[in-house]
C-alpha cells in the first residue's frame, strides 16, 4: 500500500479554487493550509503580497465541498524562531479564528501545518494537546499511518516550478515498499514559492488514482490507522 498526501500551503485564492476543482475531477479532496489573517494582508512580506489570499467565505465553501481546510498559523511567522510563549499565542489565535468562523471546525480533529515546516520539540509537545496532528519538516517518507500518530514530516520544493521534482519524488516512493509520502506544495502555475503547474498536477493525480495509490489529506490518512487499530495490510 502506498499513501500520498499533497499538502498545499498559504491559501492563494486563485490557486486554491483551481486546486479544489482539479482534485474533484479525480474524486479527491484537497488539503489547503491557510493563514488565519491571510485575507487581512498576512504574510506581511512584499513578495507574498503579490498574490491574493482567500477569505473564510471561500474556505467555508470549499470545506462544505469536502476539502480539508486546515490552520497554517495566524500569521506566517517561523514558530521555531520565536520565544515559546509567543509561538503558542499565535497558534492559539489562529485556532480561535478557525473555531469562530469556519463551520464545523474542531481543533482536536484538525492538523496544523507549521509555516516553513519549522518547529521545536517543546512546541510539538504542546501542540499535540491542542490538535490531532501537525506537519513539519523531515523525511517525507514515513511508515503507513499508525494509531496515535501526530507528527507528520514532509518535503517541500522550490523556489522555482517544482513539477519535475515532485514527479521524481513520487516515482521513487512508488518504486519502494509500502509507506506514506507527504509533499508540501504551494500555489499553482505562477503563484507562490515553488508552484506546481496545473497541467502537471492533473497528470500527477491521474497517475496516482490509476495506479491504486491512496491520495489523502493528513487526517484522512490517519483515519486508516483506526481500522482494526492499525494500518491495513498490503
Amino acid at each position: 500500500m502506498h499513501v500520498v498526501t499533497l499538502s498545499f500551503d498559504d491559501g492563494f485564492e486563485r490557486s486554491s479554487i483551481r486546486t479544489a476543482v482539479i482534485f474533484e475531477r479525480y474524486g479527491l479532496f484537497a488539503e489547503l493550509n491557510v493563514v488565519a489573517a491571510g485575507h487581512l494582508g498576512e504574510p506581511n512580506e512584499e513578495w507574498h503580497r503579490s498574490w491574493r489570499k482567500g477569505d473564510f467565505g471561500l474556505w467555508s465553501e470549499l470545506s462544505v465541498r469536502g476539502h480539508h481546510v486546515m490552520p497554517h498559523g495566524y500569521s506566517h511567522a517561523n514558530k521555531a524562531e520565536l520565544p515559546l510563549d509567543e509561538a503558542k499565542r499565535l497558534i492559539e489565535a489562529c485556532l480561535e479564528v478557525f473555531r469562530a468562523v469556519l463551520d464545523g471546525f474542531e481543533a482536536s480533529k484538525a492538523s496544523f501545518a507549521f509555516p516553513y515546516n519549522s518547529s521545536t520539540p517543546e512546541l510539538e509537545a504542546w501542540l499535540g494537546t491542542r490538535v490531532r496532528a501537525f506537519r513539519t519538516g523531515g523525511d517525507p517518507v514515513m511508515p503507513l499511518p499508525r494509531p496515535g500518530q501526530q507528527k507528520v514530516t514532509c518535503a517541500s520544493f522550490g523556489p522555482k516550478r517544482c513539477d519535475a521534482q515532485v514527479s521524481a519524488t513520487i516515482e521513487s516512493f512508488l518504486a519502494g515498499p509500502s509507506g506514506w509520502l507527504c509533499c508540501n506544495l504551494h500555489g499553482l502555475d505562477d503563484e507562490g514559492w515553488g508552484p506546481i503547474g496545473s497541467d502537471a498536477l492533473e497528470r500527477l493525480l491521474e497517475r496516482l488514482v490509476t495506479g491504486d495509490v491512496l491520495v489523502l489529506p493528513i487526517t484522512a490518512a490517519l483515519d486508516l490507522a483506526m481500522l482494526d487499530g492499525r494500518a491495513p495490510d498490503t
